[in-house]
């Protein structure tokens, strides 16, 4: 199609018309200059046409011209025509600003809605791919550019006037500028909310319904809030392992920093405060004595209460940092959590595992610090139950913090809900009796104010560990209620210990919030002290004395009944465990005197470096012998299907081209599909049983220790399991297979002959696994019957009856096809009827099968024996030779495939498997070394136990002496 830009006439000197048209070739997107004029001969209408670009343009005269009629000999008419094509042209510019505008609209809209969509796996297939709508706004663009580059004024045209030439121009930028700017504006007006772009992108831009989106919605939050603790899971695991990197980062810059000034440092030893140290003492007998039955009665301030009285928030208000989770009315408290508070310069917490110290000024870090212990709750329950024994371990230091070591235990309750555990209630009294039971702990008894105290669970519990109440300190939250609902009176009497029949060492009454969450730490006891200053309890015959209220007094008292418990009882604990040790060292000469105590972690290093050994080991193994164990494993992987679906099939096909034909036909098809996994899989196992062959081997040296047996077993099946053959290793076997199969020619007497003992072991084989099957099928022979006095069962009878038919068909035609036709089973069938033995075609068929499998076998060894010497006969005469010996070339073949198949597993083993094998053992081995529950569990035995109770027991008796030092230094 041609679109005219430009008329012009002039007369050639013959006075001829020519016509120059300028045009717009819309293939090209170019301006064109055709000139035509009339032929000399047979004009007719017809113009001749002279393209300057050589563009192909057709243009007839009349009628004939396309959209278009030549114009007459005119300049008016011509000029008629110029202002048609401007209100054209002007139409064109309308248009191709919409397009462009309307395309950079698109293009905003599209990554506004984009940028909105919620990121869902299963909208992937439905929404459109990004990169097509940028590439569509793209192309809009750059197709504007080409236009407006296209449509470039002729200069020609000036003599219309630089005035309107201008105003085009003008009028162009202008309408494409105001394109681009309604585009814009009409993105800033969108105004949906996200939730509304989700929806509303996702149904009427891609046509889902409503009701489907919305389930698939509903899924997706399902499945994130799934995943949300797998993440936390995720991002502790990596945040322990930061840190463990960062530790030994720090332990290496100092190595290289001692090496590099080539200089002798010793380690300075840090002084710690008298409250770590006993906080460490506290942690080591943690793990050692769980069950208070032997030494562990050392002093702690156990804080127990009903649930929801105010028990976390009197010990956050003694720590002076909001620092445990919230919850409106659930149980949050579901573990043990042990809080050493400690003076220092600044305000910061940390866990017993970790290096990372919160700081308790920053609500960020708060913020974190509350959500790792909550996560630590979470993770300590495990197999359904509510709450742990499992202790959370924490130190906080700030400054004007009383020293002291608390336990926070679970709230006990009286009502359990539903998604509790049927345990629940118990196991809350149990663990707080099992505080509470220890006779040097101190009890903090949280009473809730605000109920009536006749509702108290924890108050009978406390009089049942401590009736005289000489270790108890009763403490009455929520005092702000209590006086505006309970009588002045009746506080005084719980406050005087007249209330309750328990009795305590002191009463105190604090207030430990407003009932807002987001109130810190200063905020409340600000209001504490307001509180207690203006409080009608103090102005109506001072019901309270003044020491006994504030948290302030209360963390005084606590501390320091908390110490002077230490003073009377560290010593006598001191020697507990003095006697403790000198008992165990005792058992442990008598029962292991040549050998050193040595703990789990100590023998779990050993058992390593011993399975380490064995992996090198295995790199060490002769290529001989991989050889042999490949082979070995490679044709007790395959010999089956060799015989089942290559060999017996062809064998029936009744002739030797036969044969071959299809041997050919079903080895490709096994070399390209099933061989190379096979290959593969007997591989793995070889190298799988020479690992564990020299593993076994290790057991038999006369230095072995069998306490590492079960370790290495597990370490070994575990990283067995997760091996796993390179899969490009399969694409590599597959082409060397197939190579190796186009062999059909064997080269010498030596390949020839080894492939005849080839042929004749596997038959052999094969053939004693048939006898096995008949014996078992017909029942032992007369010699045997009659020495071991056995007798033939009924089936059994039945079976040589069936038998002596058989054998008969064979005498009459040894070379004969492997099934019976239905003639020859009805003659079988009818002569046993004769001898009084009914039996069906099944039964005949099932005896058949065996025998006919042992008279190929057989005749398959006769055939052997016979091609032994038949190797020159075969090189002369090929497939055609006398002797048929197209069984050897088939066993040669195989061979050949197995040799280079085993050389190239045993390098592949060499080289990679075993590399791969040993970062595998070596991952396991990191992974058991950080779980001390599965290194218990592997590393068992008497031997084992006693070390581990002496080791800890050493420990706990130095640190103590340590602290007792400190102590009386202090003094």
């Amino acid at each position: 199609m041609l679109r005219i830009y430009q008329n012009t006439y002039r007369r050639t000197a013959r006075k001829a018309v020519v016509y120059s048209t300028k045009v717009v070739c819309c293939n090209h997107s170019t301006l064109c200059n055709i000139t035509m004029q009339p032929r000399r001969k047979g004009a007719g209408g017809q113009w001749e046409q002279h393209h300057s670009r050589n563009h192909e343009h057709y243009l007839l005269a009349g009628n004939q011209a396309r959209g278009w009629t030549i114009p007459p000999h005119s300049r008016g008419y011509g000029m008629f025509v110029v202002r048609i094509l401007k209100g054209a042209l002007k139409l064109r510019y309308l248009v191709l600003g919409g397009a462009i505008g309307g395309g950079v609209s698109l293009s905003k809209k599209y990554e506004d809605w984009k940028e909105g969509l919620p990121d869902m796996k299963w909208l992937e297939d439905a929404l459109p791919q990004s990169e097509r709508w940028s590439q569509f706004s793209r192309n809009l663009i750059e197709v504007g550019s080409v236009v407006k580059n296209a449509i470039d004024i002729d200069p020609r045209l000036k003599q219309l006037g630089e005035d309107k030439l201008s105003e085009w121009r003008s009028w162009f930028d202008n309408r494409l500028d105001d394109a681009l700017e309604a585009a814009d504006y009409q993105g800033n007006q969108i105004v949906e909310t996200k939730e509304d772009i989700k929806s509303k992108a996702t149904v009427a831009a891609l046509g889902i319904p409503v009701d489907e989106s919305r389930k698939k919605y509903e899924k997706l939050q399902s499945q994130v809030e799934t995943l949300q603790t797998e993440i936390m899971n995720v991002q502790i695991k990596y945040q322990k392992e930061l840190e463990k990197m960062e530790k030994e980062n720090r332990e290496l810059r100092q190595q290289y920093l001692i090496l590099k000034t080539n200089k002798k440092t010793t380690a300075k030893r840090i002084k710690k405060s008298l409250i770590d140290m006993y906080s460490e003492v506290l942690d080591e007998l943690s793990g050692y004595d769980t069950g208070y039955t032997m030494a562990d009665h050392l002093p702690r301030v156990v804080v127990v209460g009903d649930q929801s009285s105010g028990k976390t928030s009197v010990l956050e208000s003694i720590a002076k940092a909001r620092i445990f989770p919230r919850g409106s009315g659930e149980m949050m408290t579901r573990a043990p959590v042990k809080v050493t508070l400690a003076e220092g310069p600044y305000h910061v917490a940390q866990f017993r595992d970790t290096d990372r110290e919160y700081d308790l000024t920053k609500e960020s870090d708060l913020a974190d610090l509350r959500r790792e212990v909550e996560f630590r709750m979470r993770a300590s329950v495990r197999g359904g139950k509510t709450v742990s024994n499992e202790v959370i371990a924490m130190t906080v230091k700030g400054p004007g913090l009383q020293r002291m070591v608390l336990v926070d235990l679970p709230g006990i309750i009286s009502t359990m809900t539903v998604d509790m555990a049927s345990d629940t209630k118990d196991s809350i009294h149990q663990m707080t009796k099992h505080y509470m039971s220890n006779p040097n702990a101190i009890i903090l008894c949280i009473q809730d104010g605000s109920v009536d105290a006749e509702r108290s669970n924890v108050t009978d519990l406390v009089m049942q560990c401590d009736p005289l109440g000489r270790r108890t300190i009763f403490v009455l939250t929520k005092v702000d209620l209590a006086e505006e609902l309970a009588d002045p009176e009746r506080i005084r009497k719980i406050l005087s210990g007249k209330l309750f029949p328990m009795k305590a060492l002191g009463y105190y009454a604090v207030v430990t919030g407003r009932g807002r969450k987001d109130d810190s730490i200063e905020a409340i006891r600000q209001y504490e002290e307001d509180f207690f200053k203006n409080s009608k309890l103090f102005h109506r015959r001072g019901v309270i004395m003044p020491h006994q209220v504030t948290s302030r007094n209360l963390s005084l008292a606590v501390s320091d009944r908390f110490w002077k418990m230490v003073r009377e009882t560290i010593e006598q604990q001191a020697d507990a465990f003095k006697a403790t040790r000198f008992n165990l060292e005792t058992e442990w000469k008598n029962n292991f005197p040549r050998l050193r105590e040595s703990g789990r972690d100590e023998l779990f290093d050993k058992a390593k470096g011993e399975i380490l050994d064995e992996v090198v080991t295995l790199s060490q193994i002769s290529a001989k012998k991989w050889d042999d164990a490949l082979t070995t494993k490679l044709w007790e992987k395959l010999s089956n299907y060799v015989f089942e679906n290559i060999y017996l099939p062809a064998a029936q096909s009744g002739s030797q081209n036969s044969f071959n034909t299809m041997v050919d036909i079903k080895l490709r098809q096994w070399a390209e599909q099933a061989l190379p996994a096979k290959s593969v899989e007997a591989g793995w196992e070889a190298l799988q049983q020479e690992f564990i062959s020299l593993m076994e081997r290790a057991k038999k040296a006369h230095d072995h220790d069998d306490v590492f047996d079960q370790l290495k077993a597990a370490v070994v099946d575990e990283a067995i399991r997760r091996h796993s053959w390179e899969d490009k290793a399969i694409d590599m076997l597959r082409v060397i297979q197939l190579n190796t199969l186009e062999d059909r020619f064997v080269h010498d007497k030596t390949e020839w002959d080894q492939a005849v003992k080839f042929l004749e072991n596997s038959v052999n084989a094969k053939l004693a696994q048939t006898e096995e099957t008949l014996a078992q099928m017909f029942g032992p022979g007369p010699w045997t019957r009659f020495a071991q006095w056995k007798s033939l069962t009924p089936d059994q009878q039945k079976r040589r009856s069936v038998k002596g038919e058989l054998d008969k068909i064979l005498k009459n035609d040894s070379v004969r096809m492997a099934n019976l036709s239905y003639d020859e089973l009805t003659t079988v069938r009818k002569n046993l009827q004769r001898d009084n033995v009914e039996v069906d075609t099944d039964y005949i068929r099932q005896t058949w099968f065996p025998v006919y499998r042992k008279h190929f076998l057989q005749q398959a060894l006769q055939r052997a024996k016979d091609c032994r010497k038949a190797y020159y006969l075969y090189t002369q005469q090929g497939s055609e030779c006398e002797v048929s010996c197209s069984d050897v070339v088939l066993f040669w073949r195989i061979q050949q495939v197995i040799k280079v198949t085993g050389n190239a597993l045993r390098q592949q083993v060499i080289n990679r498997e075993a590399r791969r094998l040993d970062k595998e053992i070596k991952a396991v081995l990191d992974e058991f070394s950080e779980d001390e529950e599965r290194k218990a569990q592997l590393l068992t035995g008497k031997r084992v136990q006693l070390a581990e109770e002496l080791i800890k027991v050493r420990q706990i008796q130095e640190k103590l002496e340590e602290f007792i030092n400190s102590l009386n230094q202090e003094k």
